[in-house]
């Protein structure tokens, strides 16, 4: 069985507006109810040329051919001056250097950053609270993400409407939250804190994606729970410094984390180093690489690609606002 990966796609205004399948050498494996699943909630495409035993059933599935003649590669922003056919964006232009933040944009983000830093250092709920009330957007979507069903804190038994629980402080939501949400939901904002930047919504779906495949690859080689989290906060910290514009090592100075988790970012080094390696080269469709990389941690492809396809539907249920823009 081929690896596969699923790379993102961007409607002409830079929203994440759907996936395309990647695959190593040969005919894909046949989709599974995954991808069905997938595929009903978000637009999937299959590149013209991959062969009608592989296409015909991915098109049973929901799939459907990407057009060619109406997709743009972009490995720098494409300006918003499009040639009128295309309809889909694809390439590394998110992760081209941004430009440097102004305004309540910048100061939102370096709120979050400032949050990033106080949470891994466990600082007391007060402190916290304290750098949440300096701003009412980030303190809003807190209280949003409380009662999100998702999250797991919504009232049980709770009527149609779904109610969920009544916050009546900063605080209170911290605690239901739980420092561990906490800090990735801190890690998603400095992500979505970028309103105005036609960058946000692609790198903040691509650092979800990347993120969630290490936690699941580091549950699936054995790793414990704290490796698993470290998984994710390095595929988390592995794009501040595109993010900031900066080099990363510059991002990370400031920030209370291991010394693991700095080699793992900086010099791949380490269990955590390994993984990010591995997701590195599934994005860039490096199979060759991905394939050594499962072989030395004795994974087989079909877990793999499972684990690429929770990745994907985790992102979604992160960015559902994007998700629903799609389907509208």
């Amino acid at each position: 069985m081929n690896t596969i990966f699923l790379q993102l796609l961007a409607d002409r205004t830079g929203i994440p507006a759907g996936l395309v399948l990647a695959a190593g050498s040969g005919e894909p494996a046949s989709p599974e109810g995954a991808l069905a699943g997938l595929a009903a909630k978000f637009p999937c495409h299959f590149r013209a040329g991959l062969g009608e035993a592989a296409a015909t059933p991915l098109r049973s599935a929901g799939w459907r051919e990407l057009p060619a003649d109406r997709t743009l590669r972009a490995d720098a922003p494409p300006g918003k001056s499009l040639p009128f056919n295309v309809a889909w964006i694809e390439g590394d232009w998110a992760l081209a250097a941004p430009a440097r933040p102004t305004g309540n944009g910048a100061a939102s983000r370096a709120l979050a950053l400032q949050l990033v830093e106080r949470v891994n250092a466990d600082a007391d709920t007060h402190e916290i609270e304290a750098l949440l009330r300096r701003d009412p957007m980030l303190s809003y979507h807190l209280l949003r993400l409380v009662n999100s069903p998702g999250m797991g804190t919504a009232r049980k038994g709770a009527g149609r409407q779904g109610a969920g629980v009544i916050i009546t402080s900063f605080s209170q939501a911290i605690l239901l939250l739980g420092r561990q949400q906490l800090r990735r939901w801190l890690n998603l904002m400095l992500f979505a804190a970028r309103g105005g930047d036609g960058h946000s919504a692609m790198l903040l779906a691509r650092v979800s994606v990347r993120a969630r495949l290490m936690e699941l690859l580091a549950h699936a080689t054995g790793l414990d729970r704290p490796n698993q989290e470290a998984a994710f906060m390095a595929g988390m910290f592995s794009l501040l410094g595109v993010l900031f514009g900066v080099p990363l090592a510059e991002v990370l100075a400031p920030l209370a984390i291991s010394g693991a988790l700095r080699g793992a970012l900086l010099a791949r080094e380490g269990e955590p180093g390994v993984l990010l390696a591995l997701v590195e080269a599934a994005e860039g469709a490096d199979f060759d690489a991905v394939a050594a990389a499962l072989g030395m941690l004795r994974l087989p492809a079909a877990d793999f690609n499972a684990m690429v396809v929770e990745a994907n539907l985790w992102m979604l249920a992160m960015t559902g606002d994007m998700a629903d823009r799609c389907h509208a």
